[in-house]
């Protein structure tokens, strides 16, 4: 059990460390195409050298196209996540991005007819109400084009995770899911730099490779095995809320090592984001053990003849 929530603190918290590596990246001239193709290039060779021990490479041809599909979606909310941070704080890019499980709720109402409850348009309502906060007076906290970006790469996500729950690919391990949406998601960038004529070339410097390395590593190979196993170990919706961690993690870096600050507005709305997404997370398990202690009592009831 402590393993678990353990390991779902390291994930939450290498996911949130992406600014702190992609950031020097692009200081030393590489653009955002060109940092997420090695990043995926590099953790697609690690992962391929984990799977090689655990069940193999074997996909389906009918599970191909879904996979393809859920590369192109990864891939492009991977590269609108590191646009936004050429336009906005990364603690604050961060903290939209956690919005992402409002609309896998709005994609599951509209496309699939799940209800809507009370208490997850009250999440909406509070999540909006948080970035409408981190707006400062002098404009300083969010930018339209940030926004538009930032929004972009949760949609996209929130796409992908709803993609894959209703595909075929809900059948595969998280390990395999992951290396196949980075292999396929790497096409996007090749495609973006015209066959990598445009690629641009890492520097030649010890703190180039140290961060391509760590980007590579921490918040994609170690978050994701973190993740997964302390899914196992404590189930989804603990992992969720430890996923909290991240937008914090970001915000840490943000100030404290690139030198970003924040107004007490913008912390309010950072706080009542995390809060609005944590009460979603918890909100349907919640619903779903309390129904289940409803529907046993009443069961219970009727055995004994209304007595209880």
């Amino acid at each position: 059990m402590v393993k678990g929530y353990v390991l779902g603190c390291i994930g939450a918290i290498t996911y949130g460390l992406n600014p702190l590596f992609a950031m020097p990246l692009y200081a030393e001239g590489l653009d955002v195409a060109s940092v997420l193709f090695y990043r995926y290039l590099i953790a697609i060779l690690l992962m391929a050298a984990l799977m090689s021990r655990h069940g193999g490479f074997r996909l389906s041809r009918r599970e191909i196209p879904a996979a393809v599909v859920a590369g192109v979606l990864f891939a492009m909310s991977s590269f609108t996540l590191f646009e936004s941070y050429n336009y906005m704080d990364v603690g604050i890019a961060s903290t939209i991005l956690f919005v992402y499980p409002v609309f896998v709720a709005l994609i599951m109402a509209g496309m699939f007819r799940e209800k809507i409850s009370g208490l997850t348009i009250l999440c909406m309502a509070l999540a909006l109400g948080g970035i409408a906060m981190l707006y400062d007076g002098d404009g300083s906290g969010l930018s339209a084009v940030g926004t538009v970006l930032i929004f972009g790469s949760a949609i996209s996500y929130a796409i992908y995770m709803v993609a894959v729950n209703k595909s075929r690919l809900s059948r595969l391990s998280t390990l395999k899911l992951s290396f196949y949406s980075l292999l396929f998601g790497i096409i996007v960038f090749v495609i973006q730099l015209k066959g990598l004529t445009d690629l641009k070339p890492l520097p030649p410097t010890i703190s180039a490779w140290g961060n391509l390395l760590g980007i590579s590593i921490f918040p994609t190979v170690v978050s994701l095995i973190a993740m997964t196993v302390a899914i196992h170990c404590i189930g989804s919706v603990p992992v969720s809320i430890l996923g909290a961690l991240e937008p914090v993690t970001a915000i840490v870096v943000g100030v404290s090592v690139l030198g970003e600050s924040l107004t007490p507005m913008s912390i309010a709305g950072v706080v009542l984001i995390i809060t609005a997404v944590t009460m979603l997370a918890v909100s349907r398990p919640l619903l779903h053990a309390f129904s289940r202690v409803f529907r046993h009592r009443l069961h219970l009831r009727h055995r004994h003849g209304g007595s209880l």
